[in-house]
């Protein structure tokens, strides 16, 4: 079942969190109780959509499912058709003209001119959407039952509060602590001047809405092909890691922009903090259900169990098949088949892919040739970046200054030499020359990332261990680096906390290289001010007419970073304006 449809405009309007409404009239295309067509836009009742004699739930549900339209994001070329991790380190948009990615990168937004990511209008609508399923479900007298026996009503009312928490998450990873609504909808009538909660709070709410839901949800071994791609118990013990990981992380918890104030974190460092963290990440592991997929292409290409074959997604959004992400991304020199090359990743991010014996390129007897900068890589590098001599649609991508996939001109292209690749089906080798349908469903938590989770909040615990190096271990044997004749695929045996905080952590930057992490990582190990102050790279490529290739890395962009401010997104002053409470956040106005 296709859970997520597009947004429909005027399905849900945004409302701003000091005009809260309780809607008498919600927006549906659906049809009325009497089964007849209605058209587009016609007002249905919430009487209507928590029908007390609607024993299939119909419109309940249908209603739900707008609810996980509205709390999902599909984060493919989300921000104003670029990927988030544009605004890192890691990658640039193509984009002729000054994108939306660059403007969060260079710190060119204000409270009244919120940035592209900005989510406080759409977050706190879901929120309140959610709410109003999470308070009307119960007068519906569903009669469907979970394969358990257990009424499905439990679960689907568990669903919205998983959403409902997940898009809390999504704010106070923006923003810090911020209001809490609880099971209340507002009305316009009502007194909106609510305070801002502590970021311990919100922290406090968050899990315990997350472990209410899981006491209901399916389980994924429960999910069948009719139920597949609802929320499920392990989604909501995957996202608690996540926000307890988020909690234990330098940014909130010794390092608080401002230790006096509580939005933005708690006042003092305590280690225990990582002690939950790899408690919530340990659960997941110890389930015995999840586990690494044979090849590192294959986890975003594949279905999960037991629609399909995939044993390493826990939480995503359904997309579905298309040809979006090619189309989008794909370098542009190929015309039959299309794509407008969006996604420049940088130099940078190339050079964190160790070498196939997984010694960095910087290591002395690493054997990497910067005249053959590509040869004996981290196999993860050319399933995440297409670079210079790549295979694909019959030919060989050509990269060098003239290529046809970096002509030069005003056409958009590649600013750094490379495209991404990652997400892409299988077309290094086909014969024909059209992109065919692929499997583009966005992933928000996969085993990997429990894994790397759980590594982090040990070694911050302990350092290193046996457990954390197996961790790494198994990522870089999955990936196809070879193991050496010490079995430490690279790594060095004698690693202490400092050095296997930095192994940990450009592991998951290759590893999870635009999906959403790299972004946010560098804010809550409150590195960002350390890394947005050195430039991003990219390969200038000059090739003779003997065809002798020359590789000459360039700046192409020099990022800004205040980290006085940055480090938090600011409320929309329209917002603080409007009440009283509601305290900016350090640095904004």
């Amino acid at each position: 079942m296709q859970l997520i449809t597009e947004y429909t405009k005027g399905l849900h309007r945004h409302y701003k969190l000091g005009s809260l409404v309780l809607i008498s009239a919600m927006l549906f295309c659906s049809c009325a109780k009497d089964y007849e067509n209605v058209p587009l836009g016609q007002q249905q009742t919430l009487d209507l959509t928590f029908d007390t004699k609607d024993s299939a739930g119909t419109y309940a549900i249908r209603y739900l499912n707008q609810v996980y339209s509205d709390a999902l994001v599909n984060g493919h070329n989300r921000v104003s058709g670029d990927y988030l991790d544009a605004a890192t380190d890691d990658a640039l948009s193509s984009s002729s003209s000054l994108s939306d990615v660059e403007k969060i990168a260079n710190g060119a937004y204000t409270s009244t001119n919120t940035n592209a990511d900005d989510c406080w209008a759409s977050a706190y609508a879901a929120i309140r959407s959610a709410t109003v399923f999470i308070v009307n479900i119960d007068r519906v007298p569903l009669l469907e039952q979970l394969p358990d026996g257990r009424p499905a009503r439990s679960a689907y009312k568990a669903e919205a509060r998983f959403l409902r928490a997940w898009s809390y998450f999504r704010l106070v990873r923006r923003y810090g602590g911020v209001p809490l609504l609880g099971d209340q909808v507002y009305q316009l009538t009502d007194d909106m001047e609510l305070p801002r909660s502590s970021f311990g709070d919100c922290i406090d709410y968050i899990v315990s809405q997350l472990d209410l839901a899981a006491d209901s949800l399916r389980s994924q071994t429960e999910v069948n092909s009719t139920s597949y791609g609802r929320i499920t118990k392990e989604a909501a013990m995957a996202v608690k890691a996540k926000v307890l990981l988020l909690a234990a992380s330098p940014l909130y918890n010794g390092e608080n922009v401002d230790p006096s104030n509580n939005l933005t974190g708690y006042a003092s460092y305590d280690k225990n903090r990582w002690q939950l963290a790899a408690d919530a990440a340990k659960k997941i592991i110890d389930l015995g259900y999840y586990a690494l997929m044979p090849s590192f292409s294959s986890v975003f290409l594949n279905q999960n169990q037991p629609v399909g074959s995939n044993t390493e997604n826990i939480f995503w959004r359904q997309v579905g098949n298309n040809q979006d992400v090619e189309k989008n991304n794909a370098p542009i020199g190929y015309t039959t088949a299309g794509g407008n090359g969006r996604t420049s990743p940088s130099e940078n991010l190339v050079e964190a892919f160790p070498m196939i014996s997984g010694l960095s390129i910087n290591d002395n007897g690493s054997g990497y040739n910067q005249s053959d900068p590509y040869v004996n890589r981290d196999p993860r590098l050319a399933a995440t970046v297409f670079f210079d001599g790549q295979s694909w649609i019959n030919r060989y991508v050509e990269l060098f200054e003239g290529g046809l996939d970096r002509p030069g001109g005003t056409v958009q292209q590649t600013k750094t030499g490379y495209y991404m690749r990652k997400f892409m089906g299988d077309f290094s080798s086909v014969s024909g020359s059209q992109y065919s349908n692929t499997l583009h469903d966005w992933v928000y938590i996969r085993y990997a990332g429990i894994l790397l989770d759980y590594a982090e909040a040990l070694n911050e615990l302990g350092g290193p261990s046996s457990d954390v190096y197996q961790i790494l271990f198994d990522l870089r044997h999955r990936a196809g680096i070879e193991p050496g004749d010490n079995g430490y695929y690279g790594l060095s045996t004698s690693l202490d906390q400092t050095s296997m905080r930095a192994a940990i952590h450009n592991e998951r930057r290759i590893e999870m290289a635009f999906e959403e992490q790299r972004y946010w990582d560098l804010r809550r190990w409150k590195e960002a001010s350390t890394v947005y102050s050195q430039p991003v790279w990219g390969m200038d490529i000059q090739k003779t007419g003997s065809g002798q290739l020359y590789y000459n890395p360039e700046i192409v962009f020099t990022p800004s970073f205040d980290a006085s401010k940055m480090y938090f997104y600011p409320i929309p002053y329209n917002e603080v304006v409007k009440d009283e409470q509601m305290i900016q956040n350090p640095g904004w106005k």
